[in-house]
């Protein structure tokens, strides 16, 4: 039971569309359903990260992370910044390309980093923790870590899937423009995480 409620609450964070999301979208449509569920599991290992912190009650770790909320956000919103320019000019090509080793590799830790530099995560994570975990054994705090690992990845293997399914249909006159507008709704997060950090 308490497995299946950090299930759902892997998957209810892992879900409103972000620049994660956005990003994941993206790199399906470009290079296929294992680039985009590589990109999520970014995502879902820095969820995972921060829910063990905030389950083991690490008050240090989450005290040095919420102490340089200003400084990881500014890195974050730096690196969206990047990506978006980035995703904006990228020409497309004729044929869909598939992700080689390293780049998926790179996808990987693109999408961890941007997760992990949103210290504002633990917070959310500790306060649903703490109302779930109430009169709950000691094991507890490892089950609710897996839990949310699981739901965070089920959503991303779902969502890339889904987008998986409309990749043959597009041409590149409609991935000139899928990039342009991922593009630049990256870039508008990575300028609201730098004006929400000064």
């Amino acid at each position: 039971m308490l497995f299946l409620k950090a299930f759902i609450i892997g998957i209810s964070i892992a879900a409103p569309v972000g620049p994660i999301g956005v990003l994941c979208i993206r790199r399906t449509l470009a290079n296929g359903k294992t680039a985009g569920f590589v990109s999520g599991m970014g995502a879902a290992s820095a969820d995972m990260a921060y829910g063990a912190i905030a389950a083991f009650g690490l008050t240090a770790v989450t005290g040095l992370l919420v102490n340089n909320a200003f400084w990881l956000r500014i890195v974050g919103g730096l690196f969206l910044l990047y990506l978006g320019a980035k995703t904006f000019r990228e020409k497309p090509s004729d044929k869909p390309a598939e992700a080689s080793a390293d780049g998926l590799w790179s996808m990987y830790l693109s999408t961890f980093f941007l997760t992990i530099t949103n210290p504002m995560t633990i917070l959310a994570f500790a306060a649903i923790f703490a109302g779930t975990m109430l009169g709950t054994t000691t094991g507890s705090p490892l089950v609710m870590v897996a839990g949310v690992f699981a739901g965070s990845a089920a959503w991303w293997l779902t969502l890339s899937i889904g987008v998986g399914i409309l990749r043959n249909k597009l041409t590149p006159a409609h991935m000139a423009w899928i990039n342009r507008i991922s593009g630049s709704i990256i870039i508008a997060f990575g300028l609201f995480a730098l004006l929400a950090g000064g």
